[in-house]
């Protein structure tokens, strides 16, 4: 996919912030679409569907995390990906904001450069989670979803059901951070979970198999895979 057939969708109050990330992002040859408050981006995100939206947190009327909690909740977007731009880096603002389904945080003020490279490693997640339906390689890991296997160096790692599946998971779209309470859904379902710590043991035992510097803990929230 070129960077032209790539909608984004920038959502701030503020014109100076809006116009320079523009800027930026169609000097790389993004297609930009733009809104300054809540209520207009979800509707040019219905109209548009725009493969990322980069979302202010601080806007009035309707904030940053109630325009994605609408957005999640629209048929055709709850797979967009959706970074917060935001001054704050408070821990219960990050902790809100994964939990109504963002993709990332970009903290205020960025540089250009970041910001771009920022924005291309979200991007590169569509492509992860189209092109490896059955098979998906991270480095020297390689996850077979049809034979359930895994492998790390050419070796085979024997995985217990919960471990793949929580595994595939977090690979299915590397970066992103996953809340404990859809890693429970997901991985567990309707099944009775035994103590708070469960996600806590598997990640364990992952981590031992696998490698402890693909999994990264994002404190109140939750996990994410990373190579």
């Amino acid at each position: 996919m070129s960077n032209a057939k790539i909608k984004i969708l920038l959502v701030d109050d503020e014109p100076d912030i809006v116009e320079f990330l523009s800027y930026n992002l169609k000097k790389e040859g993004y297609d930009v679409l733009t809104a300054s408050n809540g209520k207009d981006a979800i509707e040019i995100a219905k109209k548009e569907l725009p493969q990322l939206i980069v979302l202010d947190v601080m806007m009035p009327d309707m904030d940053g995390i109630e325009t994605c909690r609408e957005i999640r909740e629209q048929k055709g977007l709850s797979e967009v990906l959706i970074a917060f731009l935001t001054a704050r880096s408070e821990d219960y603002t990050q902790i809100a904001g994964f939990e109504v389904g963002a993709d990332d945080y970009i903290t205020k003020p960025i540089k250009p450069r970041v910001f771009i490279s920022r924005i291309k490693a979200l991007l590169r997640r569509l492509q992860t989670s189209t092109e490896h339906e059955g098979n998906m390689e991270f480095g020297d890991v390689r996850i077979d979803k049809e034979k359930h296997s895994v492998f790390k160096g050419g070796q085979e790692i024997a995985l217990p059901k919960k471990e793949f599946k929580l595994f595939s998971l977090l690979c299915s779209k590397p970066g992103k951070v996953f809340t404990r309470e859809y890693i429970l859904d997901q991985v567990w379902g309707d099944e009775v979970v035994v103590g708070d710590r469960t996600i806590d043991v598997h990640i364990r035992k992952l981590r031992e198999k696998i490698g402890d510097e693909y999994f990264k803990t994002v404190k109140g929230v939750g996990y994410k895979f990373e190579f």
